[in-house]
């Protein structure tokens, strides 16, 4: 009995180390394997690190601004819009020392003047209302200087205070972003068939996009049937082409009087459409600029009476204008002006062709059929050709995400009068106060001094604010 016991204990312990030994050379070439695996796993992991690490390098160095420009910190403010008026802040944050970007959509400055405009533009008011602040024109240049000359000064301009600007770079957003206290510009560029995205990132948001950013399409029945030419008084550029056409302009502002003007000059035979009340006055009475008369009466008199003077001076100058269809509004030029930024027109021959019947003049158009108009008052015209001089827009509600300082319609919410240049959190707009030139540079002039306060005073006491609230949005952006 006791010998089978041992024998028996014996027997269990030669099988127990035999199982003992069976799993232990299972998990030895197990964990060898293991090891291997791991070895051909670091291996791989580190050919491909090595390989996604070569191909970054390489995209630096082969486009180095493109992978340093996905999100550029701006010291000083981004101007939007490099037209004279985000040239004319671009000018005085210089005199302020004060750093800045500019960012324009177009590949040239002043892109409204250079590209959307007809040839025998000229400026509307004397240059001395025109100029840009710290540079005056030329003493060679004519009192009303040409489109050219005027793109010359500001190409001089810009030269002169080493203003360049980034081109081709669309704004998409602009933001303030609360958490950090900052704006955040989204921009897109698609020069050179590579399409870009970039962020700025700043204190200080100048929009200078201006009135005039996008152009405004009427909607007229039948227009999109129409059989002729339709373009926009943008694309406008000389009535040469348009010789003996019959040619419906429009719109009788500045632009479709100018325009209707210069069809006539060359042979062409056009209609104005005046759909409502217009305030035409003569660019100049008795040799001097309506407009510089009007600035000066403004000192001495109210505006009531310096419209009733404007008014009187007109019909010794013009007549009655509005036998000829064009009738007057009941409020006059100035308050006009004043209370709702309308601009009279300033006359530089039209009303010389409309009296001799070589514009004429029509009522609002009800439809289009083919190449057929017809009027609100039932008359029908044949046309060839359609030129739309209805003005522009500003495209600011399509980009920047703000509401409080910015209305609906592109505009400051006070835009009108002397004021409507600075918003809050950092916001300025500059050429929206329906002042013209004169105007963009006063609120040139206004924000440079605004920011340029600021800006000393921290280059004085510098704070660890600007760099903190920088390095924090970094961070929320990536």
């Amino acid at each position: 009995m006791v010998s089978s016991f041992y024998i028996s204990i014996i027997t269990s312990k030669h099988y127990l180390h035999s199982k003992f030994k069976t799993i232990y050379n299972i998990t030895f070439i197990a964990s060898i394997s293991l090891y291997k695996l791991n070895l051909q796993l670091l291996k791989l992991v580190k050919e491909n690190f090595k390989e996604k690490m070569e191909n970054m390098f390489r995209l630096i160095d082969n486009d180095q601004e493109a992978a340093t420009n996905r999100c550029i910190w701006v010291n000083g403010p981004v101007i939007v819009g490099a037209g004279p008026s985000g040239l004319a802040t671009a000018a005085c944050l210089r005199e302020q020392s004060v750093p800045f970007v500019v960012l324009e959509r177009a590949d040239c400055i002043a892109s409204l003047w250079q590209k959307r405009t007809y040839d025998r533009l000229k400026l509307h008011l004397p240059k001395q209302f025109c100029q840009l602040p710290k540079m005056p024109f030329p003493e060679s240049f004519p009192e009303y200087p040409t489109k050219r000359q005027f793109i010359d000064y500001l190409e001089s301009y810009a030269s002169r205070f080493d203003i360049s600007p980034k081109f081709n770079e669309c704004v998409q957003t602009a933001r303030f972003d609360e958490t950090s206290g900052l704006w955040r510009v989204k921009t897109v560029s698609d020069a050179e068939s590579t399409r870009t995205e970039v962020e700025y990132i700043c204190r200080w948001l100048v929009v200078a996009t201006g009135e005039n950013a996008e152009r405004v399409m009427p909607e007229i029945e039948g227009l999109s049937e129409f059989t002729g030419e339709v373009v926009h008084a943008c694309d406008y550029k000389s009535g040469e082409k348009f010789a003996g056409k019959k040619v419906l302009v429009v719109g009788c502002g500045n632009s479709g009087m100018e325009v209707s003007l210069d069809l006539a000059n060359h042979f062409a035979k056009p209609s104005m459409v005046v759909r409502s009340s217009v305030h035409v006055m003569p660019r100049e009475i008795m040799g001097k600029s309506t407009f510089e008369l009007a600035m000066k009466m403004l000192k001495w008199f109210p505006l009531w009476l310096v419209d009733k003077i404007l008014l009187v001076l007109c019909w010794f100058v013009l007549g009655n204008i509005e036998k000829y269809g064009l009738k007057r509004p009941e409020m006059g030029p100035m308050e006009l002006k004043s209370a709702k930024g309308k601009t009279p027109v300033l006359d530089i021959g039209a009303l010389e062709k409309i009296r001799s019947g070589k514009i004429d003049v029509v009522p609002g158009v009800k439809r289009f059929n083919g190449n057929r108009v017809e009027l609100v008052n039932g008359e029908e015209l044949d046309v060839d050709s359609v030129v739309l001089a209805t003005g522009y827009r500003s495209n600011v509600p399509y980009w920047l995400q703000e509401s409080e300082f910015f209305a609906k319609n592109g505009f400051p919410k006070t835009a009108i009068g002397n004021s409507g240049w600075k918003g809050r959190t950092g916001l300025y707009a500059v050429g929206f106060t329906r002042r013209g030139l004169s105007g963009a540079s006063m609120d040139a002039v206004n924000i440079a001094q605004d920011i340029g306060s600021v800006w000393k005073l921290e280059t004085k006491q510098p704070t660890k604010r600007s760099t903190a609230s920088h390095r924090r949005c970094i961070s929320q952006q990536f």
